[in-house]
Parts: structure tokens; C-alpha cells; sequence
């Protein structure tokens, strides 16, 4: 990471990250809200954003916490909504499975949906790029993001509803996820991957919670895996 071409790879990635924060930042400032309108301090809404650092799975899990659902059924939702990195982690493997450990688990712990879109979409369309260069564009696009998390949480936590003033912003996740998924959109496979998950998340949804989103994505996955089959890929 010390050479010119890998810093270059992480300015690179810095600035394909910060868009992002327009949406990250409130989002993280909602969530510093609910946490403590939910009962949590601002010490605990902390230790749970540092720990957790996932968006999706600290929201599902902060609401079923709030209706005192049980414990294990609050672990088991926030494992199946969080299972998308588990995803993601297996799509990275092929380009980052040889970087030093130490990038290796710092990629892992902070693998944002966003970060993760950026740099396969980066991956992809330079192929040509090293070990080294794809973990330094990796890192670089979460350089701001990942603290812009953690401040934005805190701010949430401490004063944020006197930024909100009565402002929903409810829609800021669906917002992020079109803007991530809508361009990664290429082929066959994968419209019918995205078309099959909506399709699937819709008709499990009376499942319990996070079990529907979780088998609706290995559907879709096998769907999108399939069509590559018959197709020769």
C-alpha cells in the first residue's frame, strides 16, 4: 500500500465513495435517533454501530428489540438480513483472497453495501488491477464512510432529532440500495436474480422475520446461477 500505484488506487476510491455520504450520514443519524427512542444510551446505540456495523441488521434489530421480541429471534433476523455480506464476501474472494491478513479482516469488518458495489463494479471493469491495488481502491472508498458512520450515530444519539425537525427520511436505505444494484444490472442472470428476489421477498413475507428475505435470496441466487449454466458461463 505504499506504493504510488496503490495510493492512487486509494484516492481512487475515496472519491468514488463520497457521493455515498449524502446518504450515509442521515441514515446513520436515524439510526442514532431510534436506538435511543428504543431505550438504549448513547454509550450502547455506540457499542452497537462500532460492533455491529450494519446498517440494515442494527435497524431490523433495534425495532424487534423495541417490541421486546426474544432474544434469539432478534439474533436470527439480524444474521438473515446480514447475510448479504456473507454474500459479498464470497464475491470478493476471487480478487482480494491473496492480500495481507491484516487487509483482508479490515475489508471484512468494514464491507459496506456500498463499499462492496463500488469496488466489484471497479474490479470488473479493470481487470488488469493487483492484489494490492484492488485493497487500497477497497479501503479507500470506506475511508470516509465507516467514520461518517460512526459521527453520524453519535450526533443521532446525542441532538438528532433536532436536526430531522419532524423530517422523515425513511427512504434514504431503498434510495441506496436502487442507486447500488440498478448498474450492476448487465446481464440475463442478473435481472432475472433481481426480478426473482422482489418476487420471492413478496411472497415470504408472511415468514418469520428475516427467514423470508433469507430464502428468497438463495432462490434468486440459484435462478441467476442456473441461467449462467444454460447459457455456457
Amino acid at each position: 500500500m505504499t506504493s504510488t500505484t496503490s495510493k492512487f488506487a486509494f484516492v481512487s476510491g475515496f472519491w468514488a465513495g463520497l457521493p455515498f455520504i449524502a446518504v450515509g450520514f442521515p441514515f446513520a443519524l436515524f439510526f442514532g435517533i431510534i436506538a435511543t427512542e428504543a431505550g438504549m444510551s448513547v454509550a450502547q446505540a455506540m457499542g452497537f454501530t462500532i460492533i455491529v456495523i450494519a446498517g440494515a441488521s442494527q435497524f431490523t434489530a433495534v425495532q424487534l428489540m423495541s417490541e421486546a421480541v426474544p432474544v434469539w429471534s432478534v439474533i436470527a433476523a439480524a444474521l438473515a438480513v446480514n447475510l448479504r455480506m456473507a454474500m459479498y464476501s464470497a464475491s470478493l474472494q476471487p480478487h482480494l483472497a491473496t492480500a495481507p491478513l491484516w487487509q483482508r479482516a479490515l475489508v471484512a469488518y468494514i464491507n459496506f453495501d456500498a463499499s462492496y458495489a463500488i469496488s466489484i463494479a471497479r474490479y470488473e471493469k479493470e481487470p488488469s488491477l493487483s492484489v494490492s491495488e484492488k485493497a487500497a481502491f477497497f479501503l479507500g472508498s470506506v475511508s470516509l464512510m465507516t467514520p461518517i458512520w460512526f459521527l453520524g450515530t453519535y450526533i443521532g444519539a446525542v441532538a438528532g432529532d433536532r436536526f430531522l425537525n419532524g423530517f422523515n427520511i425513511d427512504f434514504a436505505m431503498p434510495i441506496l440500495f436502487l442507486a447500488l444494484a440498478a448498474p450492476m444490472l448487465k446481464t440475463l442472470a442478473h435481472l432475472a436474480a433481481a426480478v426473482t428476489s422482489v418476487i420471492a421477498v413478496l411472497a415470504l413475507s408472511g415468514m418469520p422475520s428475516g427467514t423470508g428475505l433469507l430464502l428468497a435470496a438463495f432462490i434468486a441466487m440459484a435462478v441467476g446461477a442456473e441461467i449462467e449454466r444454460r447459457r455456457g458461463r
